[in-house]
C-alpha cells in the first residue's frame, strides 16, 4: 500500500472492528491496552447510547488509552486495575475485547490468566461475548520483508481456547487468523 501512491488507504483497525462486531448502544469492556488507536476504532461504534471502559494493567496503558481515545474523540472510561481484580460490576457488559496483542496474557502465571477469565466472564451478561485478540503468524508484506515472528501468542497456540473453555464460556472457537492477528471468540451461557 505505502508503495503504491494509487492504493487507497484503508483504516488499519477495521478488521478488529469486524471482528468484534459491536456495534451502537453495546456496553464493552476492554481488557489491556496494547494499542490505543485499536481501543478508539472499537469504542468510536458504541456511540453516546453505549459504554466503553478500558481496565488497564498499569499507567503506561492506561496512558495509551486515553491518547488513543482523544485522538479518535471518543468517549472511554480508563481504570487502572489488574485483570484478575477489576473494579466493574457483574453481568454489566456485552461485550468483552482482551488485547493480547502485546504479551498481557502471555506473562501471567497460568493461575492468574484463569482468574481473569472468571473476572471477564463476571462482568458479562448472560449471552455476552469476549473477543481475545493475539498475535498470529506475519502475513503479505511482513513475511516478505522477513519481519521476525511474534512471540508465541496464547491464541495462536490454542491456549486462549482452553482457557475460555475451562473457566465460564460455552462456545469457544477461533474467528479468524488475518493480517498477523488471531481472533478467539467465547460466549457466556444464558443459564
Amino acid at each position: 500500500m505505502f508503495l503504491n501512491p494509487f492504493v487507497r488507504r484503508r483504516e488499519s483497525h477495521t478488521l478488529l472492528v469486524s471482528m468484534t462486531g459491536v456495534k451502537m448502544g453495546d456496553r464493552v469492556a476492554f481488557i489491556g491496552c496494547a494499542n490505543g488507536a485499536r481501543l478508539a476504532a472499537v469504542a468510536g461504534k458504541v456511540g453516546l447510547s453505549g459504554r466503553a471502559v478500558v481496565v488497564a494493567p498499569d499507567e503506561a496503558a492506561a496512558a495509551r488509552a486515553r491518547k488513543g481515545a482523544d485522538r479518535a474523540g471518543v468517549l472511554v472510561e480508563v481504570e487502572v486495575a489488574p485483570p484478575t481484580q477489576t473494579p466493574l460490576f457483574d453481568a454489566t457488559f456485552d461485550l468483552a475485547v482482551v488485547d493480547d496483542t502485546g504479551g498481557l496474557f502471555g506473562a501471567m502465571s497460568s493461575d492468574d490468566r484463569v482468574r481473569a477469565v472468571r473476572e471477564i466472564a463476571r462482568v458479562l451478561r448472560p449471552g455476552g461475548r469476549v473477543i481475545f485478540v493475539g498475535t498470529g503468524e506475519a502475513t503479505g508484506l511482513a513475511r516478505l520483508l522477513g519481519r521476525p515472528p511474534a512471540a508465541p501468542s496464547l491464541a495462536l497456540s490454542g491456549e486462549a481456547n482452553r482457557t475460555l473453555e475451562g473457566n465460564g464460556f460455552g462456545v469457544v472457537r477461533t474467528l479468524a487468523e488475518r493480517e498477523g492477528q488471531v481472533f478467539v471468540e467465547g460466549i457466556k451461557p444464558r443459564a
